[in-house]
């Protein structure tokens, strides 16, 4: 069949990849001049299964209020006229509770775990490269209360069978060398082994170029203007460079999969959360970080990207805006200079911001639509890296009529019924 991809980020990337390996012919069209050049770009680069959890927990909504006092709070809210925003922080309320963390949390893991699977197969296969380091990821606590606080996210992780590590701060240095410098400020940690990272941006790329060898057809610089329905089934996508047509439709367009799919009728519960990041150039190699640092105060990740630092994170409930606001840098830097001051060389950081498409409850929406022949995959959130080549594989075993090797039933948009 023919499947036509909407977007090349790296979740419409690992679709194009696997739709192609399974037999199909693929077309992927994407605004950009290439692949990966909006939420996939520069995103924190952590790889984490065992941390795949809902932003809704039991906590959220009170941690909230106090976070808007804060000066470095991981979340920011900057109200907007628009009902969408209020409607999906009321549907994000609606998951803060004990019972509805623990459904989300036990649909996120399974896909994040065979996620990072696939993709250790794919990279076995490829040989593909992109600074990709498997040395797990450290969950810094600065206070007890953080500490006492992992418990629950524990008691998941045994239920689903992640391995861990809960460390003192000693275990935490032994993990992590370079916070040896400050060790005062550390209380604890947990560790997930098998935890991974690398440059989401250089993977896509790279898987991009592996694809069209293997006959993906890109269509970059190429602006979808509107998507023809035809009864219970799409007809075509209309775009600025002329109309296409396909049997089969893959909608990967991240937080704008939401107007897109607003179009055809359909309301799908996915609102762009702003996330920042600084890329920072190693200054002192002895000091940096070795794989990926969560520092749980800040909700910020530190990442080793080769010979670069990529520091990520915060939340911000802004609209669709892609303005860099300073505030958000200087948490960065905060994070990074507190954990690691010799690392990196913050003068020369890069600063950045993407669009997350999140989801109330924190699990993508992978699967088929009202629409006989059109696909969802995505709403992964902070999550796309670390989902993406097992929701590729998804889309592609269910559009080639085969049964996925995990249970997707939680994953499409059905649960919103």
């Amino acid at each position: 069949m023919k499947v036509i991809v909407l977007g090349s980020g790296v979740i419409g990337v690992t679709s194009a990849w696997y739709l192609a390996k399974a037999g199909h012919e693929v077309v992927v069209i994407d605004r950009q001049p290439g692949a990966a050049l909006e939420t996939s770009f520069a995103n924190a680069g952590e790889i984490s299964p065992g941390y795949a959890s809902p932003w809704a927990g039991p906590g959220m909504p009170l941690k909230a209020i106090k976070w808007l006092f804060q000066r470095h709070a991981p979340l920011v809210v900057r109200p907007q006229v628009d009902p969408a925003q209020w409607r999906w922080i009321l549907q994000m309320l609606r998951n803060c509770t004990s019972a509805r963390y623990a459904i989300n949390k036990s649909r996120m893991v399974p896909i994040a775990e065979y996620s990072r699977d696939v993709l250790r197969e794919l990279r076995a296969q490829t040989g593909i490269r992109y600074d990709e380091r498997s040395l797990g990821t450290l969950q810094l606590f600065r206070t007890r209360k953080q500490l006492d606080g992992a418990a629950d996210d524990v008691a998941v992780l045994k239920q689903l069978g992640v391995p861990y590590e809960v460390l003192d701060p000693e275990g935490c240095i032994r993990a992590e060398p370079g916070l040896a410098e400050v060790r005062p400020v550390i209380v604890g940690g947990l560790r997930l082994p098998q935890d991974e990272t690398g440059d989401c941006h250089l993977f896509t790329q790279r898987l991009a170029a592996l694809a069209q060898q293997s006959g993906v057809r890109f269509h970059y610089q190429t602006r979808i203007e509107g998507i023809e329905r035809s009864g219970d089934r799409i007809g075509g996508v209309r775009t600025d460079q002329g109309r296409l047509e396909a049997d089969i439709y893959v909608m990967a367009l991240g937080s704008f999969s939401t107007p897109m799919a607003r179009t055809l009728g359909v309301d799908l519960p996915i609102y762009p959360v702003k996330g920042y990041s600084i890329t920072v150039p190693i200054a002192d190699l002895a000091t940096a970080p070795q794989s990926t640092i969560m520092d749980e105060s800040y909700k910020v990740a530190i990442t080793r990207l080769g010979d670069r630092i990529r520091v990520g994170g915060t939340a911000e409930l802004s609209g669709f805006n892609s303005r860099l606001h300073e505030a958000r840098r200087a948490t960065l830097e905060l994070s990074l200079l507190g954990l690691f001051p010799r690392a990196g060389d913050v003068a020369k950081a890069t600063f950045w911001t993407g669009m997350r498409p999140m989801t109330p409850d924190g699990t993508p929406i992978v699967g088929r639509s009202r629409y006989a022949n059109l696909y969802f995959n995505t709403g992964h959130g902070t999550l796309g890296w670390t989902m993406a080549c097992g929701s590729g594989r998804i889309i592609a075993d269910l559009i080639s009529g085969r049964a996925p090797d995990i249970d997707v039933s939680g994953l499409s948009l059905e649960r919103y019924r």
